[in-house]
C-alpha cells in the first residue's frame, strides 16, 4: 500500500508512531515537530519544524508534501483543531475533530456526555466555574476528592486529597486555576490504561498497559508526563480479570456511540484510563490520542501493519481481523533528566551505553553533531519485549542503567516486586 503519512509531533510516542508506519516498506512518512526528535529525523522522508499548534503551517507543510494521511500525536493540536483544517484539505486524519476531541480537551464535557447517555464507570462529580462555590464544596464535603482542571494540563494536574494535598491545599489550588474546574470522588483501586483503534462506529482493543505517573520509584514524589509502562504476554493485568476488561471496553463503545449520537463521530485513537475499584472498573479520564508512554508499548508489540490500520480507521473498515498483537510482555523506561519535573537540568551530555535488544525511542532530546543533550522533558526511552514480564524488565533496565549523563530514572518499573504490590492493593479492596 503506497501511502505518505504525515506525523504530528516529536516525542518518544510519535517516534513509536514512524518507527511502527515505517515497517511498510511502501509508506513514506512526513513530520511537523516543534523541537528535532533525532529519531524521527533518521525515520521521514521530510521534516519540518514548527508549532504542532500552528495550523497554518503544518497545513502548508501537508500540502506541499502531497500526504494523504496524518497521524496527530499530542493533544494541543487537536484541542487547536487541526483534524478539522487537514481534512478540509482533503487529508484524512487519524485523531478525533476539535468537537469530538473535547472528550480529553474539556473534562466537564466528558462527565456530562457519560451522565446524559447513562453510561457506566462514572464517579460522583461535581462542576464548578466559580472558585468561592467550589471551595465551599469542598469544605461541607465528607471524604477525599480529585481536583480536576476542566481544560489540559499535560497529564499533570489533577490533585488528589489525602494522597497529594490535603484541605488547605485543595484550596489554595482550586483557587489558582480560578474555579474552573470538576471535583470527583477519590476513586480508589490500581490504574490501568486500554487504547482503542476507533473509525467512528467500529472499536478495537490494544493491549492493557499500566503507566507509572510519580517520578520515583515507590510511586513517590510529584506527577510526571508518565516514567514508563509495562504490559503483560497476555495483553491484560494481573489485577484486571476478562470482566474488568469487558466491562472497560463496554463503557468505550458506549462513549463512541454517545458521540455519533450528539452529532461528534470519534475517529482515531481512544485512551480510557481507568480505575479498577471494588465495584470494577471506573473512569478516570480519556484521552484523544495514543498514551506516552503508553504507545511505546503497544506499538512495539503492533504486528499488523500500522499504515494499512490508518487507513481502515480514515475510511470507516477497521475490523479486529486486521490488528494483531505480539503474544509478549513488554516494559519502557523513559529517561528524564535530574530535577524533573519541577527544576530538570537543561543541556546537559547524554551518552548510550550498551542497549542490548532494547528499542531506543527518542523523546525530548537534542542532538548537534552527534551528541546528545537534555532539554525540559523527558528524554529517551527504552523498551524491553520478551515473552516474560522479567525478561523484558531485565532487557530495558539493561540499556537504561548504561546511559551516562544528568538523567535518571525509575528502575522499579515492570520488576515482580512492584507487581506484588498492586495484586496485593487490588485484592485489600
Amino acid at each position: 500500500m503506497d501511502m505518505k503519512i504525515l506525523v504530528v509531533g516529536g516525542g518518544g510516542r510519535e517516534h513509536a508512531i514512524a518507527a511502527a508506519l515505517s515497517r511498510n516498506s511502501e509508506t513514506a512518512i512526513y513530520s511537523v515537530m516543534a523541537k528535532k526528535n533525532p529519531g524521527i529525523t533518521r525515520i521521514a522522508k521530510e521534516c519540518c519544524i514548527a508549532r504542532e499548534t500552528d495550523l497554518e503551517k503544518v497545513s502548508a507543510f501537508a500540502k506541499k508534501t502531497g500526504v494523504t494521511h496524518a497521524v496527530i500525536g499530542p493533544e494541543s493540536p487537536l484541542e487547536a483543531g487541526i483534524v478539522d483544517r487537514l481534512e478540509k484539505e482533503g487529508i484524512a486524519c487519524i485523531g478525533p475533530t476539535k468537537a469530538a476531541a473535547r472528550i480529553e480537551t474539556d473534562k466537564a464535557f466528558c462527565r456530562n456526555l457519560m451522565t446524559h447517555h447513562q453510561i457506566s464507570g462514572n464517579p460522583e462529580y461535581r462542576v464548578f466555574h466559580d472558585a468561592d462555590e467550589a471551595v465551599r464544596f469542598v469544605k461541607d464535603h465528607d471524604g477525599d476528592l480529585a481536583i480536576k482542571p476542566i481544560g489540559l494540563t499535560g497529564g499533570k494536574g489533577v490533585r488528589i486529597m489525602g494522597e497529594q494535598v490535603d484541605t488547605a491545599g485543595a484550596i489554595e489550588y482550586i483557587r489558582e486555576i480560578k474555579g474552573d474546574v470538576v471535583l470527583e470522588e477519590r476513586l480508589k483501586g490500581e490504574e490501568f490504561t486500554l487504547q482503542a483503534f476507533v473509525d467512528g462506529t467500529h472499536i478495537v482493543p490494544m493491549p492493557l498497559v499500566q503507566d507509572h505517573k510519580r517520578a520515583f520509584d515507590g510511586d513517590t514524589g510529584p506527577n510526571t508526563g508518565g516514567m514508563g509502562a509495562y504490559s503483560m504476554p497476555d495483553h491484560l493485568l494481573p489485577f484486571v480479570t476478562r470482566k474488568d476488561l469487558t466491562a472497560a471496553l463496554s463503557i468505550m463503545i458506549s462513549v463512541v456511540a454517545a458521540m455519533a449520537k450528539e452529532g461528534s463521530p470519534y475517529k482515531g485513537i481512544l485512551y480510557g484510563q481507568f480505575m479498577n475499584t471494588a465495584q470494577g472498573p471506573k473512569v478516570i479520564e480519556f484521552n484523544a490520542r495514543f498514551g506516552d508512554p503508553e504507545a511505546m508499548n503497544v506499538l512495539t508489540l503492533l504486528a499488523s501493519d500500522f499504515a494499512g490500520i490508518v487507513s481502515s480507521i480514515t475510511d470507516g473498515t477497521l475490523s479486529a481481523s486486521k490488528v494483531a498483537f505480539e503474544p509478549a510482555a513488554t516494559v519502557c523506561k523513559y529517561l528524564v533528566p535530574e530535577g524533573y519535573p519541577t527544576a530538570p537540568q537543561v543541556n546537559k551530555p547524554v551518552s548510550l551505553g550498551d542497549m542490548g535488544r532494547a528499542i531506543l525511542y527518542y523523546a525530548n532530546v537534542d542532538e548537534t553533531a552527534g551528541e546528545l543533550k537534555t532539554l525540559t522533558s523527558r528524554t529517551l526511552a527504552f523498551v524491553g519485549k520478551a515473552p516474560t514480564l522479567a525478561g523484558a524488565e531485565a532487557i530495558a533496565e539493561h540499556a537504561a542503567s548504561g546511559v551516562k549523563g544528568s538523567v535518571r530514572h525509575r528502575r522499579d518499573i515492570g520488576t515482580q516486586a512492584l507487581l506484588d504490590r498492586r495484586i496485593a492493593h487490588m485484592k485489600e479492596l
